[in-house]
């Protein structure tokens, strides 16, 4: 592993790399040692979990080791969702740490880092410096602590369990039939035990149609990556099939939760996020917490969302795309929610982690509260037409942005939040469009969103060619 490896491997937020050939056992006990040393301090406590990978018992394994060489010592949770190690940071006030590489292929796995609470670490934040304290481990070495850490094992699944039905109470619901398709990943683990009772706690109204629930790294039946259409084809059949209420599919660790409803359409989670963000204001609001509860939307969610927020008194919170990012905003605004267009949604009552389980039990609340089907209860949610995110290759980002500026500047505001926002009218149509370079491949990123199919579709197409021809 060479340094230029090593900071291939480091991302924005995470970790992430071919299991073998770049995030290797060695690799891992450099980052566990590293992780002590920049975050947690010799003596003190953390957290490990890891996914259902092959890898993932062997890499956090050798994490562990490194860890405990540095002097701290471990609580290792085992087999978990990257949402119950978010739950055993926030009880336990430790940092933590899961192996995933959430929806990437077989042959990848990462490491996701936490501070105490489950706050997010990026590489303004800590992340380089873990980088930089393994790369010089690789190099010169590692020399264990005077006094080597302990580990222990828990089990956190039932408490897990227990507080998110606390959070969002599903007992008086009407029956609702549901289709959940699991991915081979976590959820095969933590829906039996939040929305059934293998745990032994009391039975809810739902019958469950399990897919894909047998936890399996190699992902046989589709890759765990619900935000690809084609991985959602087999739910949309069973949703239909078994005439179910609505569908779930989540991601390989857990975290994220796309919706279908019970035509076997997908609900966009800028849909998702302005229901739950309504929710989540009226919660506060009964309980009496004062002034306009503020909740964040990243700038690539629907205009919708924002407008729900303030038309139930809350206070919109417009934001950069990142998940890290999205989490220190939480505590810097005090935001009960946050919700973002890659269904990433977050909870002040979650310690401002996210979590896709939480977010589905209020979808579950809100449609097992009504007699309305899904599809016609979340129409109020969803007043515009979205593209959705098109990725263009693009050699060199400055020179199409600058043929963007020449094409729309005339017409349109523009910002630079993340990337750049054009939004203007049509014909008294609004519209609007996002354009954002990946941090980690040459590839540029556009959302379009508009108030009618036409002038959505007219503004992505001369977008995309004004993009594709530089």
């Amino acid at each position: 592993m060479t340094e230029h490896a090593l900071h291939s491997i480091v991302k924005s937020y995470d970790v992430r790399g071919l299991v073998d050939s770049q995030l290797t056992p060695q690799v891992t006990r450099v980052l566990g040692a590293a992780f002590v040393d920049v975050i947690v301090g010799a003596g003190n406590e953390l957290v490990v979990g890891h996914d259902m990978r092959d890898t993932s018992p062997e890499l956090s394994e050798a994490f562990i080791r490194g860890a405990l060489e540095a002097g701290a010592s471990v609580t290792n949770i085992g087999l978990c969702s990257t949402d119950m190690v978010y739950f055993a940071s926030g009880t336990w006030n430790m940092p933590a740490v899961m192996f995933t590489a959430s929806h990437n292929p077989a042959t990848y796995n990462g490491i996701k880092f936490s501070r105490k609470l489950a706050q997010g670490i990026s590489l303004n934040t800590g992340l380089a410096d873990i980088r930089d304290r393994a790369i010089d481990y690789l190099e010169s070495g590692m020399s264990p602590h005077d006094t080597p850490g302990v580990v222990r094992e828990a089990n956190v699944l039932h408490d897990y369990a227990r507080y998110l039905r606390d959070l969002v109470p599903l007992d008086s619901l009407r029956p609702l039939r549901i289709v959940v398709d699991a991915a081979n990943g976590m959820a095969g683990l933590t829906v039996p035990a939040v929305l059934g009772n293998v745990l032994g706690m009391e039975d809810l109204p739902l019958e469950i149609i399990d897919m894909y629930f047998e936890l399996d790294g190699t992902f046989p039946h589709h890759e765990a990556n619900p935000l690809d259409p084609a991985n959602l084809v087999d739910l949309q059949h069973a949703v239909r099939e078994h005439s179910a209420d609505i569908g779930l599919a989540f991601d390989g660790d857990a975290d994220r939760c796309i919706v279908i409803d019970e035509l076997g359409n997908p609900v966009t989670p800028s849909t998702v996020a302005a229901m739950v963000a309504q929710r989540e204001i009226r919660r506060v609001n009964s309980l009496g917490e004062q002034g306009r509860p503020r909740v964040i939307h990243n700038l690539i969610c629907s205009r919708t969302v924002s407008e729900i927020i303030e038309e139930n008194g809350g206070e919109p919170v417009r934001t950069h795309v990142g998940h890290s990012f999205i989490k220190d905003r939480m505590r810097e605004t005090g935001a009960i929610f946050g919700g973002e267009h890659s269904a990433h949604y977050y909870f002040r009552d979650f310690w401002g982690a996210d979590n896709g389980m939480l977010a589905a039990l209020h979808v579950l609340a809100e449609l097992g509260s009504s007699k309305t089907p899904l599809s016609q209860l979340t129409a109020e949610f969803s007043r515009y037409v979205e593209s959705g995110e098109i990725n263009s290759v693009v050699q060199d980002t400055d020179v199409v942005i600058r043929a963007l500026r020449e094409v729309f500047g005339s017409r349109s505001a523009i910002d630079d939040l993340d990337g750049l926002t054009f939004s203007g009218e049509s014909e008294g149509v609004f519209w609007w469009f996002n354009t954002r370079a990946s941090n980690t491949e040459p590839l540029l990123r556009l959302n379009v969103e508009a108030g009618t199919l036409e002038v959505m579709e007219s503004i992505r197409d001369e977008a995309l060619t004004v993009i594709r021809q530089q």
